[in-house]
C-alpha cells in the first residue's frame, strides 16, 4: 500500500504581487496531485497549511476543489488536518470544512482515531504552545488505541518539533505518543526525517510545496513523501516537484560586475525565469552602478533583487538559524502589543495578507465582516 504525504501548499499565496507566483504554487501543488494518480497511490494526507490565509480566494478554493475532484476520480481518498494558516480566530467555520461536508476529502484533525482499509489513522489541527498541556491526555488516549492496533498507525501533525527546528518547536519528540508507525507532519517548511529509538516509526516533514515568504529567497528543492507501507515499516520516499529557481548571493561591491556576469550565465539555461537576490557588502558603494549593472537582470528574470548588508550581518550567523515560521514570531509580539490573541490573529492572517499586496478591497471587506460577527458576539 502506497501513500502521499503533501504539507503547507498555501495555496493562495501572492508574492511580489505576481501572478505569475501564485501560479507557481498552483503547478507545484497539481504535479504533486498528478503524480499521485500516475503512481497509484492508495490515499492522500495533507498535514495542513491547506491555503495561505483562512479567507482565502475563490481561485485558491477551485484549485483545491478541482485536485480533491481528480483524486476521487481516480478512487483514491484523501484526508487533512489544518495548520495554523487554515484556522480563523473569528469565523468560526474553516473553508476546507467545505470539502469534508461535499464527501470530497475526510477531515481527521480533532484527535478521534479512524480506522482505514487496515490501517489507524489519527491526526490534530495546529496546537499552540499555551494549548501543549491540554493535549497530554488525548496524546495518551490515541497512544493506548495505536498499541492496541496491529496494522499501521499514521499521526498527522502540524507542529514544530525542537529536535528538528530549535526555535519553531512546540513539541519534544518525547511528548509524542510512542505507537505509531509513521508521523506524518507539517508546519516546517524544511524536508527533513528523522528516526527515534523510543518511537515506532520516523518523523517526516516533506516541506512546503513552493518557497513562501517567510522562508526567503534560496537555492532549496521542494516536493512531498510518497510512503511505502505494505511492509512492518513505512518507508517514505521524498519525490521532489518542478518549482522556479531562486537564487540568492552575498558579492563585494568591486565584484558586481563579475558576479552579474556568472549569475547571468547561470540562469542562462533555466526554463522558467528565475527569482534573484544579490546582497553587496563593501566600502564607497555607489547605487547608481548597483542599480546599473542589476538592470542586466531584467530580461533574463521574473524578479530580481538588491540589498546592502553591513559587516555585521556579513560576519552574523544569527539569520542562518532564524525560525521557519517567522509568522508565529509576528503571532506573538502582536498578542503581546494588543494584549490579545483574537486580535493578533486577525491583524497578522487576515489583515495582513491582502494590505499586503495591496487589495484595499479585500482588506477592507474583510474588516466590514469581521465588525458584523463582533456586533453579534456582543448582543448575545
Amino acid at each position: 500500500m502506497l501513500f502521499s504525504h503533501i504539507s503547507d501548499m498555501h495555496l493562495g499565496l501572492v508574492q511580489y504581487a505576481s501572478e505569475e507566483r501564485e501560479q507557481d504554487v498552483y503547478l507545484a501543488f497539481n504535479e504533486s496531485i498528478d503524480t499521485s494518480i500516475k503512481d497509484h497511490v492508495d490515499f492522500v494526507i495533507f498535514a495542513g497549511d491547506i491555503f495561505n490565509v483562512p479567507n482565502p480566494s475563490g481561485t485558491a478554493i477551485v484549485q483545491m476543489g478541482n485536485a480533491l475532484k481528480r483524486l476521487k476520480q481516480n478512487n483514491i481518498d484523501s484526508f487533512f488536518i489544518l495548520g495554523e494558516h487554515d484556522i480563523s480566530r473569528v469565523r468560526s467555520t474553516p473553508i476546507p470544512y467545505v470539502y469534508h461536508n461535499l464527501e470530497f476529502s475526510k477531515y481527521i484533525g480533532q484527535g478521534t482515531p479512524i480506522e482505514y482499509k487496515g490501517i489507524l489513522l489519527a491526526g490534530f489541527d495546529k496546537i499552540r504552545k499555551t494549548e501543549i498541556s491540554q493535549f497530554e491526555e488525548k496524546f495518551a488516549q490515541v497512544d493506548k488505541i495505536a498499541n492496541e492496533h496491529t496494522g499501521h498507525k499514521i499521526l498527522v501533525l502540524h507542529q514544530g518539533i525542537t529536535e528538528f527546528n530549535k526555535f519553531a518547536g512546540e513539541l519534544q519528540s518525547t511528548d509524542l505518543p510512542k505507537n505509531f508507525t509513521y508521523y506524518a507532519m507539517g508546519h516546517l517548511h524544511d524536508t527533513d526525517i528523522k528516526n527515534f529509538n523510543h518511537l515506532k516509526g520516523p518523523i517526516a516533514y516533506p516541506g512546503s510545496i513552493e518557497l513562501t515568504t517567510s522562508e526567503g529567497i534560496k537555492e532549496a528543492k521542494k516536493g512531498f513523501f510518497e510512503v511505502d507501507i505494505s511492509q512492518k515499516e513505512a518507508t517514505p520516499n521524498w519525490i521532489q516537484l518542478d518549482t522556479r529557481p531562486q537564487f540568492s548571493l552575498k558579492t563585494d561591491f568591486t565584484e558586481m560586475t563579475k558576479t552579474v556576469d556568472e549569475m547571468l550565465e547561470k540562469i542562462s539555461t533555466s526554463i522558467r525565469k528565475p527569482i534573484v537576490e544579490i546582497k553587496i557588502h563593501g566600502e564607497n558603494i555607489e547605487t547608481d552602478q548597483i542599480q546599473a549593472q542589476m538592470s542586466r537582470l531584467q530580461a533574463q528574470t521574473l524578479r530580481y533583487f538588491w540589498r546592502i548588508i553591513s559587516k555585521e550581518s556579513l560576519d552574523s550567523s544569527v539569520f542562518l538559524e532564524r525560525p521557519n515560521a517567522i509568522d508565529d514570531e509576528m503571532l506573538r509580539l502582536s498578542t503581546d502589543s494588543t494584549g490579545s490573541e483574537q486580535l493578533a490573529n486577525f491583524a497578522i492572517k487576515e489583515l495582513l495578507p491582502p494590505l499586503a499586496i495591496n487589495q484595499i478591497k479585500e482588506a477592507t471587506n474583510v474588516i466590514l465582516e469581521n465588525f458584523e460577527i463582533f456586533k453579534k458576539e456582543k448582543t448575545k
